[in-house]
Formats: structure tokens, C-alpha cells, sequence
């Protein structure tokens, strides 16, 4: 599954040497390993403080990892070039603030991979729950239509680009590369693994710029002072403010 979404981040994002990237619910870094080989400009969050002290013990001064949940995430705005979400969404109680909050920090995309809760492998996981103890009872798999409701109520009428990925069988082999060419299944709705980017598009966009001189008392307006200290009437102010002009 990581590596069909691999797949899906360098199709659907074309992430470029140098960009800042911020993987929204990054676990153990499997996928900042992956940015890291790039040449991205590493940035990691989650929820749990040990998923973040696992990544840091293998991914060290590479990156910059924080602890912190995706509905609420400390950085300024547009302060990445990409924000992903790779099976973070479905254990989110609002995926909807999430977002918005990956909108805000982020000015290029936002990516989004789940497991596709239409796909046969989906489906399977979740009988297989019936019966035994699963990670599937636990999650919120989404389909094609559910991301793009999201991604509108959200961002708007954003462009969007998606696509899937099917996990086959161990015994289909070489031949499910073969199926998947010939049948075109990277837009086929219901492959294992679903990812769609959106592109931001700002109605108002901040742009941050730092101080770079340090700030001085201002000095009380001449006018300010003459107006409030002399002008008892409308007619004073106006004489003042002539006489001031002049």
C-alpha cells in the first residue's frame, strides 16, 4: 500500500527538490523517508508522542517533528508548499478542521490517500472484523465522491486530479500490471487505495514578512495636539488646521 501511494504523490503532486512538505499524521516517518529521498524540506506531525519519537530516532536532525493534532496545527499561514494526509483521515474525528487547517498552512496542495472504503480489499478487512479483532473496526474508509464533498465544502471549486491504485492478489503476479494498463484502473473508483490532490487557490493570500528592525515609541502628532489642547470648536479646529497648513 505505501508503495502505490508513493506512486500517487509523484503522479499527483510532482513534488520538487526543495519544497517544504508537512505530512499531517506521519507515524514512524515511512513516508518522510520517502520526501526525504526527493530532497524535500521535511516536516512531520502526529498525534502521539511515541509515533514522534520513533520517527525522529530514524529520520534525527533531518526533519522537524512536533506533536500535535491535525485539527489544530501551530504554523503560520502558507508556510508549506505541500501538506498530505496518507491514512490519517480515516482516524480523525474532524476531517473536515483538518483540512482547513492543511489549506491554511499550506499554498501549493493538499493530498489526501485513504483506503478506498468501495474497494473489494476494503471490504473484505471489514468482514474479516466481523469475526475478530481488526484495525478496520477502528477506522472511516472513504471513496471518490466522500474526498471531493470534502475537498468543496472546504476549499471551494478548487482543481482536483485523483487517482487509485488496486492491491491484487499475491498470485495474479506479473500479470496485474498487465490488467491494470489495459483496463486503465488508475481511474477506476474502486481500486485499494484512493488518493486525490487539490490545488489551493486564494481569494486572499498573506504574505508573512518579518521585522528586521526593531520597533520605536512613536512621537504624539503635532495636529493631534493642537486639535485636543486649543479646539473647543468646530470652527477652531478648521482655523488650526488652516493655520497649520500654512
Amino acid at each position: 500500500m505505501d508503495k502505490l501511494t508513493e506512486q500517487m504523490i509523484l503522479e499527483l503532486l510532482n513534488p520538487q527538490p526543495g519544497e517544504r512538505v508537512l505530512d499531517i499524521g506521519c507515524g514512524t516517518g515511512n513516508h518522510l523517508l520517502f520526501f526525504n529521498k526527493l530532497g524535500l524540506d521535511l516536516n512531520g506531525v502526529d498525534a502521539s508522542s511515541l509515533m514522534i519519537k520513533k520517527a525522529r530516532e530514524r529520520l534525527g536532525k533531518r526533519c522537524s517533528l512536533k506533536v500535535v493534532r491535525a485539527e489544530d496545527l501551530p504554523f503560520d499561514d502558507n508556510e508549506f508548499d505541500i501538506a498530505v494526509f496518507i491514512n490519517t483521515l480515516e482516524f480523525l474525528d474532524d476531517p473536515l478542521q483538518a483540512l482547513r487547517e492543511a489549506g491554511r498552512v499550506t499554498k501549493r496542495k493538499v493530498f489526501i490517500a485513504v483506503m478506498n472504503s468501495l474497494s473489494w480489499y476494503c471490504l473484505c478487512k471489514r468482514l474479516q472484523g466481523l469475526f475478530r479483532e481488526s484495525l478496520f473496526n477502528h477506522v472511516k474508509p472513504y471513496n471518490l465522491w466522500e474526498l471531493r464533498s470534502f475537498v468543496r465544502l472546504v476549499f471551494g471549486q478548487v482543481p482536483m486530479a485523483w487517482g487509485c491504485a488496486q492491491i491484487w492478489p499475491p498470485f495474479v503476479g506479473k500479470m496485474a500490471g498487465l490488467i491494470t494498463e489495459s483496463w486503465n484502473l488508475n481511474h477506476c473508483p474502486f481500486g485499494s487505495v484512493l488518493g486525490l490532490a487539490a490545488t489551493i487557490v486564494y481569494r486572499v493570500k498573506t504574505d508573512n514578512l518579518p521585522l528586521t528592525i526593531g520597533m520605536k515609541k512613536a512621537k504624539q502628532s503635532i495636529a493631534r495636539g493642537v486639535t485636543i489642547g486649543n479646539c473647543n470648536t468646530m470652527e477652531g479646529v478648521q482655523s488650526d488646521e488652516r493655520g497649520l497648513s500654512v
